[in-house]
């Protein structure tokens, strides 16, 4: 196994990293930067360097820097986690040209999955279902020939990036001209790469991804489905395995489609096939993610499989230790992202010193945590404070351990979502399993839309603006895909939710 490892990463992903590599006996070396030099994963790793100003366009993301470190530390490898250079196919080149091991596919199966536009085409010369689209979009003109011949209503989408920068629903034709412009604009802005493209509109669609593990010597598993259809602003916030939608029929088949997909591209390691499905259990293929997952804790839970342990075996050259047939869902689970934001005022951000901290937990909690008592919690990056996951012998009981533990959960000198988590999970919609991503915007938002700015908000609200702006400007001037991740969705919700209130 590897004598040492380097994760390229901040937060709850890196000291969870760490946990399977002491498990494992290999010592690890982090990076950070001046924002996060007091960081919990920097006071648990063996090493570690900083690497830069807090901007991420000028620590986490400079990938020139990140390999100076791992030679100097004697690093055999370096796993991204997620987020930053973990979908950046260049980034896994320059690890391989400098005899570095990239914990993660190949490059050329990233690059191949990465441009979602490409990935369509593979999906579909491998038989994946797929949601009628367009090719590249790159004028008015050539989108509204397009579109029309598709058909309303329409998903217009980034080719690059993700976390839902760019997309926009557009209903008819009177709304096309605006809504290709804004997402141009914010794909141009947000990843370096105004390519738009158009697919149909799945009418109450659920968002259903498979967990993929492959190994070099040509087995390919999956490890079933999570529902990640709990959405705000087509990001994820709360995620559950299995889904309480799905037939067992439907789950072999989308299992045996995300199988399909991964061989197609030679795929090796762990990664994620996602699918939207619609109300008639119709599923189509809607991306790969090329790394580890956010909510991979409830996969683990439900199967037993210890994901990043697997990464680092199939990274090393192992075969995976089990088949298909070995696999089973045991139990289910629920996971809740505990964000630094306050939702009572449109989720905006909420940095700032953690007076108090005492975690959950009991039977069946895991919470995989980044932050301690006394941190900073700092503005520069996505606030994700930690993943609490519940798991149960049936979703009744993993619901009731989460409420139970979210009840516990004390964090005090900032603002959480906690509650807004409590209020979603006692919704008799979701209790019956009956949502799909639609379900915060048409259950919680819609009625609580509100535009005053408590006296107490403007600092925080200029210093998000000011932090947001001086970012957008860096990443503009950065002609490396580095600079594509550089906007996290919390800094552009919080921008947005910010304009709002200035008026």
């Amino acid at each position: 196994m590897f004598k040492k490892i380097l994760v390229a990463n901040r937060g709850e992903i890196t000291v969870r990293i760490i946990r399977a590599c002491r498990e494992m006996d290999i010592p690890v070396v982090v990076v950070y930067s001046d924002a996060d030099r007091t960081a919990l994963h920097v006071r648990y790793a063996d090493e570690a360097y900083c690497i830069g100003p807090a901007p991420s366009v000028e620590s986490y993301l400079v990938a020139e820097r990140i390999i100076e470190v791992a030679k100097r530390s004697g690093a055999e490898a370096i796993h991204p986690g997620y987020g930053f250079l973990s979908e950046n196919y260049r980034f896994a080149r320059m690890c391989a040209d400098e005899g570095l091991v990239f914990i993660g596919p190949s490059p050329e199966a990233m690059e191949s999955m990465g441009d979602k536009v490409s990935a369509r085409d593979h999906m579909e010369a491998a038989g994946v279902p797929l949601v009628p689209g367009t090719p590249p979009l790159r004028t008015v003109e050539e989108a509204r020939r397009l579109v029309g011949e598709l058909g309303y209503p329409i998903m217009l989408k980034p080719s690059a990036g993700g976390g839902g920068k760019g997309m926009r629903v557009v209903t008819s034709e009177e709304g096309l001209d605006d809504a290709f412009t804004s997402a141009q604009s914010e794909a141009r802005s947000s990843f370096g790469d105004d390519t738009i493209y158009a697919e149909r509109y799945v009418s109450k669609p659920r968002h259903v991804e498979i967990q993929v593990l492959a190994d070099t010597h040509g087995n390919t598993v999956h490890l079933f489905e999570r529902e990640c259809s709990i959405q705000r602003r087509h990001q994820k916030v709360i995620e559950e395995a299995p889904s309480p939608f799905i037939s067992e029929a439907t789950r072999l088949a989308m299992g045996e489609a995300a199988v399909q997909a991964a061989r197609s591209v030679g795929y090796a390691g762990a990664g994620t096939v996602e699918f939207l499905v619609d109300d008639q259990e119709r599923f189509y293929f809607l991306e790969m993610n090329t790394r580890l997952q956010v909510e991979h804790s409830v996969t683990e839970l439900i199967t037993g499989v210890d994901l990043v342990k697997m990464q680092l075996l199939v990274a090393y050259g192992e075969t995976l230790p089990f088949t298909q047939d070995d696999l089973r869902i045991a139990g289910a689970a629920v996971e809740c992202r505990i964000y630094a934001e306050d939702p009572d005022r449109d989720f905006m951000p909420s940095p700032g010193k953690i007076t108090a901290l005492r975690a959950p937990g009991g039977p069946g909690i895991r919470d995989d945590i980044g932050v301690y008592e006394g941190y900073e919690v700092p503005l520069y990056y996505d606030p994700l404070l930690s993943k609490l996951s519940a798991w149960g012998r049936d979703r009744p009981e993993a619901i009731g351990r989460m409420r139970r533990a979210l009840s516990e959960y004390v964090i005090e000198g900032i603002r959480t979502n906690i509650p807004f988590h409590q209020r979603v999970l006692r919704h008799p919609d979701f209790l019956a399993g009956d949502f799909d991503t639609k379900f915060i915007d048409e259950r919680f938002l819609a009625t609580k839309r509100t535009s005053s700015c408590p006296d107490s908000q403007p600092a925080l609200i200029a210093a998000t603006l000011l932090a947001y702006w001086r970012d957008e400007e860096s990443a503009r001037g950065s002609t490396s895909s580095e600079g594509a991740d550089t906007m996290s969705s919390w800094r552009v919700a919080a921008r947005q939710g910010a304009l709002r209130r200035l008026g």
